[in-house]
């Protein structure tokens, strides 16, 4: 969505298509992120005046808390990170650092300013793929006396390296004497590649390991990178992959976009855009609440609530992309608050969310609606699913009733999870259709009210039978 339109009344369209229902949290969320436009538009004085106004969104699970934060980031494209509150530890403890949230963010901004620039170099990084996979499918015959490069070709390319450039290709034997029978088999392949005859062809690559990439994470989380250093000193292990020339292309492109993009300037951008723009979700902020009673558990989660604060109240973060300001990002935090209440956090993080909205619990209707008004219905979706095994599958509207109405019953005589229960029920109700789909005869299936009845009907009247099925 174009910022210029960003106004709170097109948000609450944008999310009224995915959440039924929570008009007030809807409202309190759309005002927070037209806010954040309305800053942008003032002056750089008055921008470092002006601090978001964080939410408090407090109701039971399942009723919409993450999927508002969610869409609401995803309508402008912002940095948004979910982290449980319970999961990270005071400093001195071991577990999570609480800064590693604000890291966590710095990779989604990266990830999609990635996405960006990518976008912009794509025409030139797939004319350099396809020059690679002609090559790779072309290879020039290696001669017994030409099992690699000669030691003169080696000490340049390790005078190249020690200096800091990028070795030249062109000291390769390969390059240096092509035959002109592989030069025009080149031609040929070439010119399939442009006219698309060779997708389906498979063309082996070498690629970065995965698992190399994936060993500096703990490192990572502290805000210490040694990749690269590390990468300086020793070759990157490469692995070999099998893939169809459509699918390598695609990691080739992904390969040269990487050469291509200026990576000092993509990280700055990345920064800036998620100190200006990134969201941060704190779900389960009343588990780290704190009784009457100080039981060391109390003072542990009194901890974690300390450290939470000063990244609220903002605070610079070390990160290995640079160093990021928190005093702009906007932080929602939600929790279900039954054996707790928001007063009972620690009085200055309760400062920090002035902006508090109560969830309501979903209702009959409320599950008729999520059933089959939003783009991802869970009824269109299910439909879609047994589709694909050729069975058309229909349900009536007093089946859609008799299910939200079971779900409601559910949800009030065991635990309330909101509308992850019409996930249960739905996949108990379709669970002979979902087994016998590949194989069934019959094209067509109609849930009525007596098919729910008979399916999930005794199951719900039984308490104790209802509290572990559905």
């Amino acid at each position: 969505m174009n910022e210029n339109n960003l106004t709170p009344q097109a948000i609450v369209s944008q999310l009224d298509q995915f959440v039924i229902g929570q008009s007030s949290a809807k409202r309190a969320v759309a005002v927070a992120l037209r806010n954040r436009y309305r800053r942008m538009q003032l002056s750089e004085d008055l921008q470092e005046d002006v601090t978001p106004k964080n939410l408090l969104m407090i109701g039971p699970t399942g009723v919409g808390k993450t999927e508002i934060a969610r869409r609401l980031a995803k309508i402008v494209n912002a940095p948004f990170v979910k982290v449980e509150a319970t999961k990270f530890t005071e400093v001195g403890y071991v577990g999570r650092d609480v800064e590693s949230m604000v890291r966590d963010l710095v990779e989604s901004s990266v990830r999609i300013e990635q996405e960006n620039e990518f976008k912009n170099v794509r025409v030139d990084a797939t004319k350099n793929a396809n020059q690679r996979l002609v090559k790779l499918l072309a290879p020039v015959p290696q001669k017994n006396n030409e099992n690699g490069m000669d030691f003169q070709n080696l000490m340049k390319m390790m005078n190249q390296i020690q200096r800091g450039e990028q070795p030249n290709e062109s000291f390769s034997n390969e390059e240096a004497n092509i035959p002109d029978d592989v030069k025009e088999k080149r031609m040929t392949i070439a010119d399939q590649l442009n006219k698309g005859l060779l997708e389906n062809e498979t063309v082996s690559i070498q690629t970065d390991d995965p698992k190399q990439n994936n060993s500096g994470n703990m490192m990572g989380q502290m805000g210490i990178d040694l990749s690269e250093t590390l990468g300086d000193m020793m070759p990157k292990k490469k692995v070999t992959r099998t893939l169809t020339v459509a699918e390598a292309r695609e990691v080739l492109i992904k390969e040269e976009s990487e050469k291509l993009v200026n990576s000092g300037d993509l990280y700055h951008d990345a920064i800036q855009r998620a100190e200006d723009m990134g969201i941060i979700f704190i779900d389960e902020i009343d588990k780290i609440t704190s009784s009457g009673s100080q039981s060391s558990g109390d003072v542990s989660r009194q901890g974690v609530q300390r450290d939470i604060l000063p990244i609220v109240e903002g605070s610079q973060v070390s990160t290995k992309y640079g160093t990021v300001d928190t005093s702009h990002v906007l932080f929602i935090a939600s929790g279900a608050f039954h054996e707790s209440k928001p007063s009972d956090l620690i009085a200055e993080l309760q400062g920090r969310f002035p902006i508090r909205v109560e969830l309501d619990d979903l209702t009959k209707d409320d599950f008729v609606r999520i059933l089959t008004e939003p783009k991802n219905a869970l009824v269109k979706q299910y439909i879609a699913l047994i589709g694909t095994d050729n069975v058309k599958i229909t349900f009536t509207i007093e089946a859609i009733d008799r299910i939200a109405e079971i779900a409601e019953a559910v949800n009030h005589d065991t635990e309330n999870i909101g509308a992850r229960r019409l996930h249960t029920i739905l996949e108990r109700l379709l669970e002979d259709i979902l087994f016998e789909g590949p194989t069934m005869a019959m094209g067509e299936v109609t849930i009525t009210e007596k098919y729910v009845d008979d399916k999930i009907g005794n199951i719900a009247k039984n308490r104790d039978l209802s509290e572990f099925i559905l």
